[in-house]
C-alpha cells in the first residue's frame, strides 16, 4: 500500500525531482500509517494482496475473454432472424462462505451478456440467463475455478 501511495504521488506530480521523491516518501508513509491506526487496516491485507495478485490477473483475463464470448454469442442471437431463446431464472448455491468471492462471482455473472444476478444473499444465488445454455455449468464455471484458488 505505502509504494501505491507512493507511485501515485509521483504520478500526480508530473515529474520527478529528490524534493519531489523525499516529500513522496514522506507523505505516503503518514498516509499509511494514518490507515493503519485510524482506518483499522492490516498490514497482514497487503501480504494477502501480493499473494492473491497473480490468480486475481488471471480472473481479470479469464473475466475480459468471457465478456467478449457471450458479447459474440448474444450479439448473433440478436441480428438473427430465427433465434429462439429460451429465457430461464436458475437458482443455486455456492461453496463460497466468504461474501467477498460471492460478490465478485455476482458480478462476474451480471458482467458476462446474457446473464444477470437477480439476487445472491450469501451463497444464494438466483440467475436470469437469456438462453437455457447460458446458466448451464454456472456451479462449475471458469469464474469459481478461479475463485476457488484466492486465499
Amino acid at each position: 500500500m505505502p509504494v501505491l501511495f507512493f507511485l501515485l504521488w509521483i504520478i500526480f506530480n508530473g515529474r520527478i525531482t529528490l524534493e519531489i521523491v523525499l516529500f513522496g516518501v514522506g507523505v505516503s508513509a503518514a498516509c499509511y500509517l494514518f490507515i493503519v491506526k485510524v482506518m483499522d487496516y492490516k498490514p497482514e491485507t497487503d501480504r494477502r494482496i501480493l499473494r492473491n495478485f497473480p490468480v486475481g490477473f488471471l480472473y481479470i483475463l479469464n473475466l475480459i475473454v468471457e465478456i467478449v464470448k457471450a458479447s459474440v454469442s448474444v450479439m448473433a442471437i440478436a441480428l438473427s432472424r430465427r433465434a429462439k431463446t429460451d429465457p430461464v431464472v436458475v437458482e443455486f448455491d455456492s461453496e463460497f462462505q466468504d461474501d467477498f468471492r460471492n460478490v465478485l462471482l455476482a458480478n462476474s455473472i451480471t458482467l458476462t451478456p446474457g446473464t444477470i444476478t437477480v439476487s445472491q444473499e450469501g451463497s444464494h444465488f438466483v440467475i436470469h440467463a437469456l438462453c437455457r445454455e447460458y446458466a448451464e455449468g454456472l456451479t462449475e464455471s471458469s469464474f469459481v475455478r478461479l475463485l476457488r484458488k484466492l486465499n
